[in-house]
């Protein structure tokens, strides 16, 4: 465990609610992803990308993975009708297999279980269409850890927007300083900083190959199951 990595952050840090991305922090779903963008990659009579390569493809939401996944770049925009018929194939694959690979990081269901306890409220965060958020937290039995479930299409806009944040915050009626965000990339540190919230970095997950502790979030950790020793809870 790496802290601080931000001037100014004092830990424990004192927080009433815990907001955690999903997608490279909570579970390793590469492995389904991957799998449903070569299925459709396949279906449109083209090659496979191995899967580290998509793994970096990871948390700018469907749209984008499957634009990169037809184009190999990350703001190439593919033809129209090629782009709708791409994301409807690949809808179908991985709505049939959301959870079929894909599972829950080490440490992620203690730490979940060890904040729970201590009564933090939690909020899952994450840029992942709704259609597949809800399944797949339900799959792995996390769904009951969240009082609130926010997709990438829940909101106008998604990370590194702070709106997600700062809706989470008017929903639990606390102040920005008083949440704080978890996640594995640049969207949610630019979306914490931007909603003037503290922002803890797990090691591992999808940050597009960049080292995370590049981006100078409050803290790294190397499990969630080091997180309850980060925070104390304001009553």
């Amino acid at each position: 465990m790496q802290m601080p990595a931000a001037a100014g952050a004092r830990f424990p840090l004192a927080v009433k609610m815990i907001m955690i991305d999903l997608d490279g922090t909570l579970v390793d779903t590469a492995p389904d992803i991957a799998d449903s963008a070569n299925l459709m990659l396949a279906d449109l009579g083209r090659e496979p990308h191995p899967l580290d390569r998509i793994a970096e493809w990871i948390g700018n939401g469907v749209s984008r993975l499957v634009k990169r996944a037809l184009t190999g770049e990350m703001w190439a925009e593919p033809d129209a009708p090629l782009f709708e018929q791409a994301i409807a194939r690949f809808r179908h694959h991985y709505g049939e297999r959301v959870a079929a690979k894909s599972r829950p990081f080490p440490g992620v269901v203690d730490g979940l279980e060890e904040l729970a306890r201590a009564r933090f409220r939690l909020a899952c965060i994450t840029n992942k269409a709704g259609a597949f958020t809800r399944p797949l937290l339900d799959a792995l039995d996390l769904s009951r850890y969240f009082e609130l479930v926010l997709s990438g299409d829940s909101l106008p806009k998604k990370k590194p927007d702070p709106l997600p944040l700062l809706h989470a915050c008017e929903h639990f009626g606390i102040r920005p300083e008083q949440g704080l965000l978890v996640g594995d990339s640049g969207n949610d540190v630019k979306a914490a900083r931007a909603a003037g919230m503290h922002v803890v970095c797990v090691s591992y997950g999808y940050n597009h190959g960049q080292d995370v502790r590049e981006l100078n979030p409050d803290a790294v950790i190397e499990s969630l199951g080091d997180l309850p020793r980060l925070v104390t809870l304001v009553l």
